[in-house]
């Protein structure tokens, strides 16, 4: 029985799971499972989707659900760039153009790393295109292309609150915790995108620590040596005209992301916000385009200079070639769109977290420790609810005002979040990009599956959260600003 479930398809993994939801949401319907919306005061109940009004909300909305969801079109548009890249041979040639062994083994993983915990600057592009160059990456050095394709998703997912930059994420969770933190005697506080600045730093080194070590001694040992068919080229010379026409593909990338640059950030600033930020700009919510644009566009020039493309439809040719990889994403995406939509309509996910949320603030206890129960909490109720925003927009009105009472500055009770929010994202079947990882691992290993990924992947998480959980506490009782 356990080796079947271990080669279930994703596919099937997102059918069963939406069931358990269906399931569910009959029960604690039955049940009468309610709660109170802290900030709003609405009654949230459980919808059962077996109730008349729940089957005929299915059949309204099965279609809306999968062209709705998130994560569709973005996959989509993303892959059109990297597939004419990957074509035309632009994508083979940057990594030829210098030559890899496995004596560049460290150098591949710290890279990867080091770009998966920093791209949350461009929001959830990360799981979409440093996944796939990331298997490349490591197949050229003679690693297993699947633990790129890991350790990729690992940085990306653990450390989507550390970065060295201010990123996406930080301005909308402070005001988030500004606006619930106006009744509380920290009121005059200001909380800005800078609150949590100077420890998420040092969460980026730690991170890429972590993620390097359990890379090292966990995961390509378990993995081994890759013995299947691979589309990536074994390492060849660049020819004379193929370093000519990769210079050109440069110089055009390069130009094409300083005009993006100076459209932004100029006085003229097109790509900017109407108020002169960036937060909900043109730039940030058209940032995954205009990075697949650019990695497309020098992939086309690549082809002609190179003499692999020679006229328009073979450019098309390469829009179409990760159509067959998409096809197996759309068929996952498909069950994972309708799993996501029932949790949604059924409020199983709210009621929990209320639930737990108001259990929590009753505790009396050290406020340090407190702290820690929080992270925790907020780690286990990241595994069926993976969305930031949607658990802090609740969750700050419940906990800062209790937390200021115990004078926690809502700075520390955004900080112990973020942590929890992000440590547990590697191993939750709730991610909206899961079912791209699994596509993307199925391209080298068929029998991959959610539970092969949580195989390597919960050590990732348990060990982040560790110590992460650590570097608080020592930070907590040195009492060291956590930014500005």
């Amino acid at each position: 029985m356990r080796s079947k479930w271990r080669i279930l398809h994703p596919a099937t993994m997102f059918l069963l799971l939406t069931l358990a939801v269906v399931f569910l949401s009959w029960i604690f319907d039955i049940y009468g499972l309610n709660v109170i919306h802290p900030q709003t005061g609405e009654n949230i109940h459980v919808q059962s989707l077996l109730s008349e009004e729940g089957v005929r909300w299915v059949l309204r909305n099965v279609i809306t659900n999968f062209t709705g969801y998130a994560p569709l079109g973005m996959v989509i548009i993303a892959m059109f760039g990297i597939g004419v890249a990957e074509h035309s041979g632009f994508i083979n040639a940057c990594i030829r153009s210098r030559r890899m062994g496995k004596q560049d083994t460290n150098k591949v993983i710290l890279l990867v790393i080091v770009a998966g915990v920093l791209s949350n600057l461009v929001g959830d592009a990360g799981y979409i295109i440093l996944l796939p160059l990331a298997a490349a990456l490591f197949y050229t050095v003679g690693l297993h292309p699947i633990a790129g394709i890991i350790v990729a998703y690992v940085s990306v997912a653990c450390g989507y609150s550390a970065n060295l930059i201010v990123s996406t994420i930080d301005p909308l969770l402070a005001n988030t915790t500004q606006a619930a933190a106006v009744s509380t005697i920290y009121a005059n506080s200001s909380t800005g995108p800078l609150s949590n600045y100077y420890f998420m730093v040092a969460s980026s080194f730690l991170i890429t620590a972590v993620i390097y070590f359990v890379t090292k001694k966990n995961l390509i040992p378990s993995l081994g040596r890759y013995e299947g068919d691979t589309h990536v080229e074994s390492y060849t010379p660049l020819f004379r005209r193929e370093k000519k026409a990769l210079t050109l593909a440069l110089i055009i990338g390069a130009a094409y992301f300083l005009i993006i640059l100076w459209l932004t950030f100029s006085s003229w600033g097109v790509l900017r916000g109407v108020t002169g930020g960036l937060v909900r700009s043109p730039f940030i919510t058209g940032i995954l385009f205009i990075i697949s644009f650019g990695i497309g566009l020098m992939g086309m020039f690549y082809g002609f200079a190179s003499g692999r493309y020679r006229s328009d439809s073979e450019v098309v040719d390469g829009l179409v070639h990760p159509m067959r990889l998409l096809g197996i994403y759309l068929v996952i995406a498909f069950f994972a769109s309708q799993m996501f939509a029932f949790l949604e309509y059924s409020n199983l996910d709210k009621c929990v977290a209320v639930l737990g949320a108001n259990m929590l603030s009753s505790l009396q206890i050290h406020s340090l420790w407190i702290l820690v129960l929080f992270i925790l909490f907020v780690a286990f109720i990241n595994l069926f609810m993976a969305s930031a925003m949607t658990k802090w927009s609740f969750m700050a009105f419940i906990f800062i005002p209790v937390f200021a009472e115990m004078g926690i500055s809502p700075d520390f009770t955004q900080c112990a979040y973020r942590i929890g929010d992000s440590a547990t994202n590697a191993i939750t079947p709730f991610l909206f990009y899961m079912p791209l990882v699994l596509t993307f691992m199925q391209e080298y290993d068929k029998r991959s599956s959610y539970v092969s990924l949580l195989k390597y992947t919960w050590r990732y998480s348990l060990l982040v959260l560790v110590s992460w959980i650590l570097l608080f506490v020592a930070w907590y009782l040195l009492n060291i600003p956590l930014g500005l």
